[in-house]
């Protein structure tokens, strides 16, 4: 026999890329995640809980608190507008008349003038709440009958008893509910101008008095 057949058989490793990688992970030993607490709230790697991220956050700072102040009734009377003829067509302008009250006797008339509606709103609001005027009330009427004047506008105001209502349209009623009255008769005898009606119906509003003070009155003199 020659040696060639009898040779030993050899052999030749394998390269290094075909080398047998190294056994996956069991399920088992896969990272824990980290329990935080609450309701099913793990955190994993680089996760937020489930979903991995967080759910929008809650902020009360905007919310309105006790004691902020007392809510002011606000209302719009009337929008006029204003055209302007110029060269290119016509301009408009507005101008709102606004009332403004808190329900408890305390009421304001405003007047604001602009460009754009809500500006005129804004403005007319702004200017009602710097000439509010306390009027006397007895409890959710007024306490005798009283006749108010201004320009053209003449208002008639009576008390009424509970449950009638507040009988009153138009500019009389914005002035009368922002001032807190609920039961009371009206009559408006002259001009029909918004803005004359309810200067009339404040001015008849400023004349009323109670009894008390009529008495504290007539005790001074």
């Amino acid at each position: 026999m020659s040696t060639e057949n009898s040779a030993p058989e050899t052999v030749t490793p394998a390269p290094e890329s075909a080398a047998p990688s190294a056994p996956a992970a069991a399920p088992s030993e896969r990272p824990q995640r980290e329990h935080r607490g609450g309701q099913g709230g793990f955190r994993g790697q680089g996760g937020r809980g489930p979903g991995g991220h967080r759910g929008p956050r809650r902020d009360n700072r905007d919310k309105p608190k006790e004691g902020d102040g007392p809510t002011m009734i606000e209302k719009v009377v009337f929008i006029n507008r204003c055209a302007k003829v110029v060269k290119g067509g016509r301009r408009f302008s507005f101008a709102a008349l606004a009332v403004v009250g808190d329900g408890k006797g305390k009421v304001g008339i405003g007047y604001g003038k602009a460009n754009e509606v809500p500006d005129a709103i804004k403005k007319g609001t702004a200017n009602a709440h710097k000439h509010l005027v306390n009027v006397k009330l007895k409890g959710d009427t007024i306490p005798h009958d009283v006749f108010g004047q201004y320009d053209g506008g003449k208002v008639l105001l009576k008390p009424a008893s509970p449950g009638t209502g507040l009988i009153a349209g138009g500019a009389v009623r914005a002035v009368l509910e922002a001032a807190g009255v609920k039961n009371v008769l009206t009559k408006s005898m002259g001009s029909s101008n918004h803005i004359a009606v309810v200067h009339a119906t404040l001015n008849g509003l400023l004349q009323l008095r109670l009894a008390e003070n009529i008495a504290a009155l007539r005790s001074s003199t």
